[in-house]
């Protein structure tokens, strides 16, 4: 009688706890949908931007540019100011800043004040997506994380996917400032949802010293970071001295900042934790797939435009595929990662990957939209998958302390592979494209399908690199359980 009634207090004490991590997990589901959507939306105004400040594609581009190298350069010292300083506080203050800065971007008068305020809307999406990924180990149990792991990752394929349209339809209605102010509304109910739900006091002991942030470290690595982004950006594919210049700066920022990081007493990030094979291998995995992943963004509208003739708008309804497979699948990622494990789907999805992208090289006209649909559907559910698992795998096996920075590290390694895949994918698929037909390039069918294909060969290349990592992770992991299962006989 005792037991049951203790049984029945834990239960009822529990309600309260569950609720509230549900509220908690939908402030940060708002949250990523939010920073998924600054970065889709826009892009769509570009013609519209032109027109009203009279403006080359070059200088509109930037409002595009600005917002991801902000976030790309700014994540990871966001992730280590949360775990210094709190990582409520931090994640509000990012929601506010995205919000205010929307603000100022539906409001600029001129193009460079817009640009400007992008850079400010990425500094607070940059603070969003950094603590998101840390906040979710703080909220639900561990043996749930998995499955808000996918609810994350679900938000963010929404936000990819609802950008475009949801931005077309605003310009066609209200103009093109309407495409930053819809931020604003949802910014606001993401605040008081994380203000109302979020914890008050974080499980981190932080025991870090407040005053020994690594200021020149922070800077260093912005800047290591933007020369990088700018060499694979700069150029619109034409990849000249300033670009080779720009990586040379990039290299040698980079041994700089590990000569800082091993002098200082608190770096930004520690350079002894790359030693831990499970998470270098899952950075590693990270930035490949998205490089993998940028090609069919990159890639595919041409192959469909040029090699299978379609029209505009068909095009735009097959390329919705992609992220709504993507979104689907990462609900159903979720739970099987918390029913079978993380290492176990990551090598699922990375095998479904590789298949999708094989699948994708092989580019035969003759079966039409259906080929295509088939094979990007494959390789998006093993997206999904291994997403979501490897995420999950991560953020369970870190200690408290460095979830911030190490959120901002996988962040940091996926936005790395995306702007690596949109420049080097396609500087394969252009050269593979003319080759052999100079002055024709991709006003043939055959030649966009040849393109298709040698891209992606490559990323098939790469999708197996990245299984392979997978596999001696997941091998490494098994062992690790053993050793804990025999301790625990003896």
């Amino acid at each position: 009688m005792a037991i049951a009634e203790q049984n029945r207090n834990e239960y009822v004490s529990a309600q309260p706890q569950t609720q509230s991590a549900r509220w908690a997990l939908a402030s940060l589901s708002l949250a990523t949908l939010l920073s998924s959507l600054g970065t889709s939306i826009a892009s769509v105004g570009l013609p519209s931007l032109m027109q009203n400040f009279s403006a080359t594609f070059q200088a509109v581009q930037w409002v595009v540019l600005a917002y991801l190298l902000a976030i790309t350069t700014l994540i990871v010292s966001a992730g280590r100011l949360a775990d210094m300083f709190g990582r409520r506080s931090l994640l509000l203050g990012g929601i506010a800043l995205f919000t205010s800065a929307s603000v100022l971007c539906g409001l600029a008068p001129t193009l460079w004040l817009l640009i400007a305020a992008r850079a400010v809307q990425g500094l607070g999406a940059a603070l969003m997506m950094a603590l998101t990924l840390a906040f979710v180990a703080e909220t639900v149990t561990k043996d749930r994380i998995g499955g808000a792991m996918g609810l994350l990752g679900a938000m963010s394929a929404i936000g990819t996917t609802l950008g475009p349209s949801l931005g077309g339809l605003l310009i066609a209605g209200f103009g093109w400032r309407a495409i930053f102010l819809v931020n604003v509304p949802l910014g606001v109910l993401t605040f008081a949802l994380a203000w109302r739900a979020l914890p008050a006091h974080s499980k981190t002991a932080q025991q870090v010293d407040r005053g020994a942030f690594d200021v020149v470290g922070t800077a260093l690595l912005a800047l290591t970071l933007a020369a990088y982004a700018l060499a694979m950006t700069l150029g619109r594919g034409n990849f000249g001295t300033l670009n080779i210049g720009l990586l040379i700066a990039a290299g040698t920022g980079v041994l700089l900042f590990a000569a800082v990081q091993a002098r200082v007493n608190n770096p930004l990030i520690r350079l002894a934790s790359f030693r831990d094979l499970p998470l270098s291998t899952s950075l590693v995995m990270s930035l490949i797939v998205a490089t993998v992943m940028m090609a069919t963004l990159v890639v595919a509208p041409f192959y469909l435009s040029r090699g299978l003739g379609l029209d505009t708008a068909m095009v735009g309804l097959v390329l919705s595929t992609g992220p709504l497979v993507s979104t689907l699948s990462a609900l159903a990622a979720g739970r099987l990662t918390d029913r079978f494990g993380a290492h176990a789907m990551m090598v699922a999805g990375l095998l479904s990957l590789t298949t999708g992208t094989f699948l994708l090289s092989l580019a035969m006209t003759k079966l039409g939209i259906a080929g295509y649909v088939v094979a990007i559907t494959v390789t998006c559910v093993g997206y999904a998958l291994f997403q979501t698992s490897n995420n999950a795998a991560v953020m369970t096996g870190v200690d408290a302390g460095q979830r911030g920075v190490v959120s901002g590290l996988l962040n940091l390694s996926r936005n790395l592979g995306l702007i690596t895949g949109a420049s080097v994918m396609g500087a394969i698929f252009a050269v593979a494209s003319a080759e052999g037909h100079e002055g024709i390039g991709l006003r043939s069918s055959e030649a966009a399908a040849r393109g298709m294909q040698v891209t992606f060969q490559a990323a098939t290349v790469l999708a197996l690199v990245a299984l392979f990592l997978a596999l001696l992770s997941a091998r490494a992991e098994f062992k690790r359980q053993r050793l804990v299962e025999v301790s625990q006989d003896l």
